[in-house]
């Protein structure tokens, strides 16, 4: 299988520098942002695989991809940016980001909204997911980075 290179997920609107410990551009953690260029495949591989879990979530519980083949299809054909390796909900936020005001039959698209957000204009949708994206990456650095391991040196 072909083993894709992890490019920078940075979008060119980093938080980091005023001081946010998650980015509120691409929502690495800062010492993500800073040691990006000395990781290893590997690691680089972990952030996006984490980063993007964390975008198909909050992209899935607001919207359902009906046809990922005319989704993949209307991506290219609109010349919008995408990552191939990642999921499908992950493409629909990249086709948000790019083009949500002009929208306006989703199924023509490859999704549908949920009908709980059905009234919600896509985008204040994308919004919303956005920032959902963000607080679930805070929330992960406030629980996993930020947080002292409470039971180191118990065991002595």
């Amino acid at each position: 299988m072909h083993d894709p290179t992890i490019k920078t997920p940075c979008i060119g609107v980093c938080s980091t520098g005023i001081g946010d410990a998650v980015c509120r551009g691409c929502k690495r953690f800062s010492h993500e942002v800073i040691n990006w260029n000395s990781y290893t495949p590997e690691q680089k591989r972990a952030i996006d695989a984490r980063l993007s879990g964390f975008l198909s979530q909050c992209v899935s519980n607001k919207l359902a991809v009906t046809d990922k083949a005319l989704l993949q299809w209307q991506l290219k054909v609109q010349n919008v940016r995408f990552v191939a390796h990642h999921d499908e909900y992950c493409w629909v936020f990249s086709l948000l980001k790019a083009g949500a005001g002009q929208i306006t039959d989703t199924s023509e698209f490859g999704f549908m909204v949920n009908p709980d957000f059905a009234d919600m204009p896509l985008q204040q949708l994308r919004d919303t997911i956005d920032r959902e994206f963000f607080i679930l990456s805070d929330a992960h650095y406030e629980r996993y980075i930020a947080t002292p391991d409470l039971f180191a040196g118990a065991g002595s």
